[in-house]
């Protein structure tokens, strides 16, 4: 596996340079086509769909029998014969592009038999880039990550993210409410496949969102995995839609403790 996931990983991380290229230069006339998807804030651009499609054209040529899922067209090719599903966010932090903020990404992680083995994010606006493979570690450049050394919560900076739908931001708001008198700060960049690569990297003392999607964090999930964080949701659940939770083992217990007390998993 150690050498199917080095592979797997060339093949996203130049996929993903090329795409995240794409989006960059595209992007002054890809914002002059805006359309919403779950509500009026939940934007999507021409270029997420572009960008998608390149992403899933240039696999696909080398990997004809893999499949694929996608923020932008869903599910393709899902009783792939190779058992490799490509999980793809084509621009993670679409509100930060259509801003002209410089947080913005291109993530691609790739599946086999249903495990994230290797993921690539790539910042579109500036170029940085994060990876990792299952059991092979987590860099930035080759430079190894080892995520935060903060112990006390008290003094941790922890980024966290809002869903789109006004129901879910007021809970989300409560929650933010009752934690920030318990860490450093609170920080919210807008993407959450950069976040983690952040937390990641210890630029970030830990990082925890409820309403992720697959493609939000697959690859950075594993990023943030490899670099020795704990990756869970809540109560012994795994990370998914109803919470993710990225920290040291230092941290972990402390924030996951905080955020149950606040019923950060429950509501829209």
């Amino acid at each position: 596996m150690d050498q199917d996931a080095r592979e797997l990983l060339g093949l996203a991380q130049r996929v993903a340079r090329r795409a995240a290229e794409t989006a960059r230069r595209t992007r002054t006339e890809a914002i002059g086509h805006v359309d919403t998807k779950s509500t009026a804030t939940d934007v999507v651009t021409a270029a997420d769909r572009a960008v998608e499609r390149q992403i899933v054209e240039e696999i696909r040529a080398a990997r004809p029998d893999d499949g694929f899922l996608g923020e932008e067209y869903g599910v393709q090719d899902d009783t792939a014969a190779s058992g490799v599903r490509w999980v793809i966010d084509p621009i993670d932090g679409t509100v930060n592009y259509l801003y002209g903020l410089p947080q913005y990404a291109v993530s691609i992680a790739a599946e086999a038999d249903g495990v994230v083995i290797a993921g690539v994010v790539v910042n579109a606006a500036s170029g940085d880039e994060w990876h990792a493979t299952l059991g092979g570690g987590a860099w930035r450049g080759d430079r190894r990550l080892t995520g935060s050394a903060q112990t006390v919560l008290a003094q941790a900076l922890v980024g966290t993210g809002f869903g789109y739908s006004a129901d879910q931001r007021a809970q989300q708001g409560v929650v933010v409410a009752g934690l920030i008198t318990r860490v450093r700060d609170i920080r919210r960049f807008g993407s959450a496949a950069l976040d983690l690569c952040a937390a990641a990297e210890g630029m970030l003392d830990a990082y925890y969102e409820r309403g992720l999607n697959p493609w939000d964090l697959a690859a950075g999930g594993l990023i943030a995995q490899e670099a020795g964080l704990l990756v869970t949701g809540l109560t012994g659940k795994p990370a998914g839609g109803d919470m993710a939770l990225a920290a040291p083992p230092a941290l972990h217990e402390q924030l996951h403790d905080e955020l149950v007390a606040l019923r950060a998993d429950s509501g829209p």
